[in-house]
């Protein structure tokens, strides 16, 4: 039976999201979860179905990737299907041809977890690999400890303290009040809980958003953020134990992040919440 390379509907991408869910567990690789879909969906429905790919033998997926950008995939595969050489192969075909509608040509990145086939395939092409990135983790065995700051919910209500602060974190102008509408309407917002740090004065200082992928399976930290006047104070610590805190209460067994190596601020914030720095990774690269 062959592999069918598949753009879903917007129904269809919850079937990619729970194949993404059952993939998930403790002792995997660093892999696309159901959260960055989620946080995809900020967008709104329609944009994220556009960007979702699914590869299928029959009528069970292998594979699900997410386009985070023209020039990026986001992949994972189904645990049994790590070493796959048909779907390998399908997938190197379908993102080397730029009438395949996954990537386009010229310099591509493709985010794939440790230990595909995949990456033995794309050697024998010429692949390089990119900047290298600091998988965290946090076992939630046991009970979070107190961040010591007043952390809330935030809710629609509060759109603007989360869009403010993700704002000055990433020095950016695109987190608007409508990225928390967006999210708060999807489908999979029940699996998210966005959290802020404040300070005594009621200001926001650092925002968190987390994604459960249902009990006993690791949960993801995207993103996590501290507004540049409060930093250095203890916040982007105190928000990351928040976010554990919640995912613990979720159910999740761990909890997940991952930044740049270069990010040497936010490798020890992480570390001072109690995540411990794994083997480094790195996307792959086309650079023609």
């Amino acid at each position: 039976m062959t592999i069918a390379l598949s753009t879903p509907t917007a129904d269809g991408v919850r079937e990619a999201v729970a194949a993404l869910r059952e993939w998930q567990h403790d002792g995997a690789p660093m892999q696309l979860h159901p959260g960055d879909i989620g946080w995809n969906h900020r967008f709104g429905a329609a944009e994220t179905a556009a960007v979702v790919r699914t590869w299928s033998r029959g009528e069970r997926i292998l594979a699900v990737g997410m386009i985070d950008s023209p020039t990026l995939l986001r992949m994972t595969v189904a645990p049994g299907a790590f070493r796959d050489e048909e779907l390998t192969r399908r997938l190197v075909e379908d993102l080397s041809l730029p009438g395949r509608g996954v990537l386009p040509e010229g310099a591509v990145s493709v985010e794939a977890p440790r230990g595909l086939l995949l990456h033995d395939l794309l050697n024998e092409r010429g692949w390089g690999v990119d900047e290298p990135w600091t998988p965290l983790f946090r076992d939630l065995a046991e009970a979070v400890e107190d961040p010591g700051v007043r952390i809330e919910e935030i809710g629609p209500e509060r759109a603007q303290d989360f869009a403010d602060v993700l704002r000055s974190a990433f020095d950016t102008t695109r987190p608007t009040r409508a990225y928390l509408h967006g999210m708060s309407g999807a489908p999979f917002s029940a699996e998210a809980r966005c959290l802020g740090a404040y300070d005594d004065r009621g200001a926001p200082a650092a925002v968190v958003t987390v994604w459960s992928a249902g009990p006993g399976r690791p949960g993801l930290v995207e993103p996590m953020g501290v507004h540049r006047d409060h930093r250095g104070r203890g916040h982007g610590r105190a928000i990351s134990l928040a976010g554990a805190a919640a995912l613990r209460e979720m159910g999740a067994s761990s909890v997940r992040v991952c930044t740049p190596s270069s990010n040497a601020g936010g490798v020890a914030t992480y570390g001072a919440a109690g995540f411990t720095a794994m083997p480094e990774i790195a996307d792959r690269v086309r650079t023609a």
